[in-house]
């Protein structure tokens, strides 16, 4: 389900296409630290789908290791990896700094996957290109973006040496969200690498505004707070939105509604950038920010968790992985009168799903919290598409694939996505083990 790494082998040259960090629940995570398959200095380019950490967040450590290749991907990719590839090394930091003075980790001392100055480093690689237009990655191979939707910048990729093609789905977003377009009919290709995250399920039909508001005024008629962990590029400007739409109806109160996430923060101030990519007026963008209290500092957000409701606080990661939502959690978590809201897929083994599931306790830096608080999670909310969404996307394409592997799902997620293309369109189809070599078909007829 994450650290989407895809190795692109020729004759004659070498590629990475995406180069994500693993998340997720230990053994996931450690993979992070164990020697990369190859040499990084080989690689002659890296290529990217979008920005999200689980496809990015690896380029630091990677250039720290060898890599001086170009990094190709759209211009709003490269944006937001600049908020994210940075935010993630500061997060490494503090992470590691605060458990080595709480002494809260099994590791003396604990160190940063990567420090910002390897993320300043990965940054001044990156080259952009246009949606929709082909061009040289190597001395053999081309390639093209074209737009999924899902976040700014996200895109399908297109790779041909001449004489074969694949074409990489990246994360393909909804026909129906809130913000962003709907993605647009992806090109064919000789092997298809299919996401399938929602590969599993149907996304509610219910409107995801409509669960949000009656959440928030039940939790905030009581006084409590509403903490809602949100992945900072994508899920925190739809949920922004969404609070300023009902809070510009009168639907919910008109507390203070808080994004702890400086990362957040210049995410949102990009969407006016653009325009073309998202269905929201000049309008809506601007009402994204009206009355929301951005907390930057690390001293605001540390007077931030002392506060109590009534209250909307947003902060990352979404997941609950890291970042300064931990430090909410810990505060939220025992109060009865309090909800956290969880928005979008919740990886297994992440203190996301742990909660959803029911768990009691969690481990939050070194100490088990007591859960007290409702725990509730909007699906629908999910900036990915869902199963019959990714079979009507794949559907447009104008000669199906020779082979398709179903990658970047848990198991259940994974198989359901296969038997769906098998009975529906009836193409050959595989699920990708973690570390399999795969020979591209020839050329389509």
């Amino acid at each position: 389900m994450t650290g989407s790494r895809f190795h692109v082998r020729t004759d004659r040259s070498q590629i990475l296409v995406d180069c994500g960090q693993f998340q997720g629940d230990r053994a996931l995570r450690r993979r992070n630290w164990e020697q990369f398959p190859i040499d990084p200095a080989t690689l002659d380019a890296v290529v990217l789908t979008h920005a999200h950490i689980d496809h990015s967040g690896y380029l630091p450590a990677l250039v720290r290791d060898g890599f001086r290749g170009p990094i190709w991907c759209t211009r709003g990719t490269k944006d937001l990896c600049e908020l994210l590839l940075r935010d993630s090394a500061m997060l490494q930091e503090e992470e590691a700094f605060y458990a080595n003075k709480h002494k809260s980790s099994r590791h003396d001392p604990a160190l940063p996957l990567f420090t910002i100055r390897d993320a300043e480093a990965a940054l001044e690689l990156i080259e952009t290109r246009m949606f929709d237009l082909d061009f040289p990655i190597t001395d053999d191979m081309t390639a093209s973006f074209s737009r999924v939707g899902h976040i700014l910048g996200a895109s399908c990729l297109r790779i041909d040496d001449g004489s074969s093609s694949i074409l990489f789905s990246g994360d393909v977003g909804r026909s129906n969200d809130p913000i962003m377009a709907p993605p647009s009919s992806p090109p064919s290709a000789d092997m298809l690498i299919l996401e399938s995250t929602y590969g599993d399920r149907l996304h509610a039909p219910t409107d995801p505004a409509e669960d949000l508001a009656e959440i928030a005024v039940e939790t905030l008629g009581r006084g409590g707070t509403l903490l809602i962990p949100s992945f900072a590029v994508g899920r925190s400007q739809t949920i922004l939105h969404l609070l300023a739409e009902l809070r510009w109806k009168g639907t919910i109160p008109d507390v203070p509604i808080f994004l702890n996430s400086p990362m957040a923060i210049d995410a949102t101030e990009l969407m006016l950038e653009y325009s073309t990519e998202h269905h929201l007026s000049v309008d809506e963008c601007r009402r994204i920010s009206d009355g929301v209290i951005f907390t930057s500092s690390v001293e605001d957000s540390i007077e931030l968790t002392r506060r109590t409701g009534p209250m909307i606080v947003l902060s990352a990661s979404g997941m609950a992985t890291g970042g300064r939502v931990l430090h909410h959690l810990r505060q939220v978590l025992p109060r009865t009168d309090s909800t956290v809201v969880f928005v979008g897929h919740q990886a297994a083994g992440t203190r996301g799903q742990l909660l959803i599931d029911g768990a009691p306790t969690v481990r939050i830096f070194g100490e088990f919290i007591d859960v007290a608080c409702s725990v509730k999670h909007i699906e629908s909310l999910s900036a990915h598409a869902d199963r019959d969404e990714l079979i009507s996307w794949i559907s447009r394409i104008s000669q199906p694939p020779k082979m398709t592997y179903i990658v970047h799902g848990e198991p259940p997620a994974a198989e359901s996505m296969c038997n769906e293309i098998e009975t529906r369109l009836h193409w050959p189809v595989d699920i990708a083990i973690h570390g399999e070599t795969a020979v591209v078909p020839d050329r389509l007829a």
